[in-house]
């Protein structure tokens, strides 16, 4: 099989978009954050806030002891808050099992709350240089068009079999660095709707030497499939309430509350899930942030 062509790397350092944690020296912590925030949030709006959080919580020690409250008011509109109360507990675990030091490999990044595969992967790639192929959105779809000649992706699940694939394809040595450019190639230029054009591996891709066939009914059903809306969804009103409670300085009243959104039986349906899933707390009726 053939490796990834150095044309890739060539094309990131002239065209790559400046982001702060990939432009700037930062920790493995530093890396690991940005991977939780970056998840469901675009980068341009996770940089102010990454950057918000090192400064204030720049090692895991330093979040492990955080009030709930603050972090949850740190973490502000970058959505799936849950992400944030799972940090903590990995900042927890990191300073409880593993004497405040980010751990680098797969198998002990996987046993923190909150860390998936992805984010395992991404942290011993980025922060620790580690041969290990990375599968994001952007780089699922550079492969599918540049090495299995389809338009969209098949699935938005890796297998083990992307993986080793993907493995497959690394140099021997700054495997990192085209992980970093095949996630870019995806973000700018392979994008859903591609700039074949600027794309510096367009001459070698199956899909371009297939004649750029069009996604078949089955891959455009599927990709609908994936698309997530948000207005109107409970996840809408779980971020109005979340945003009401951060900027409250005292528990707010249910009857403040219920004229947050015309629905009440789905504000209550999202009020109690958040209820459930620890990030908000109740006294009498009056709601507030855990501290």
């Amino acid at each position: 099989m053939p490796q990834l062509s150095p044309t890739l790397i060539d094309w990131f350092n002239t065209n790559a978009r400046p982001i702060i944690w990939r432009d700037n020296p930062t920790t493995a912590w530093g890396i690991l954050v940005s991977e939780v925030m970056s998840q469901q949030t675009p980068v341009r709006r996770v940089e102010p806030k990454w950057q918000e959080w090192l400064d204030r919580w720049p090692t895991p020690a330093d979040l492990a002891v955080a009030p709930t409250d603050e972090v949850l008011k740190a973490w502000d509109n970058l959505g799936y808050p849950r992400r944030a109360l799972r940090l903590k507990e990995c900042a927890q675990q990191i300073v409880e099992k593993h004497a405040g030091i980010v751990p680098n490999t797969v198998e002990e990044l996987l046993a923190l709350p909150g860390i998936g595969d992805y984010t395992a992967r991404a942290v011993c790639a980025f922060a620790y240089k580690q041969r290990v192929p990375v599968i994001d959105v952007n780089i699922r779809r550079v492969i599918s068009r540049a090495y299995h000649g389809t338009y969209l992706p098949r699935s938005n699940a890796t297998t083990k079999t992307d993986l080793v694939f993907l493995e497959n394809l690394l140099p021997t040595t700054n495997a990192a660095s085209y992980c970093t450019a095949l996630m870019e190639l995806g973000a700018l230029v392979c994008t859903p709707t591609p700039d074949c054009d600027k794309c510096p591996i367009n001459t070698e891709c199956a899909w371009q030497l297939a004649g750029c066939p069009p996604p078949s009914d089955e891959e455009l059903n599927q990709a609908k499939r994936r698309v997530q809306k948000f207005v109107g969804t409970d996840r809408q009103v779980r971020g109005i309430i979340m945003a009401e409670l951060r900027t409250a300085t005292t528990p707010v009243p249910k009857t403040a509350i219920d004229i947050l959104w015309p629905d009440n039986q789905q504000l209550n349906r999202a009020l109690y899930s958040l209820l459930e899933d620890g990030l908000i707390e109740e006294t009498n009726s009056e709601f507030k942030l855990p501290s």
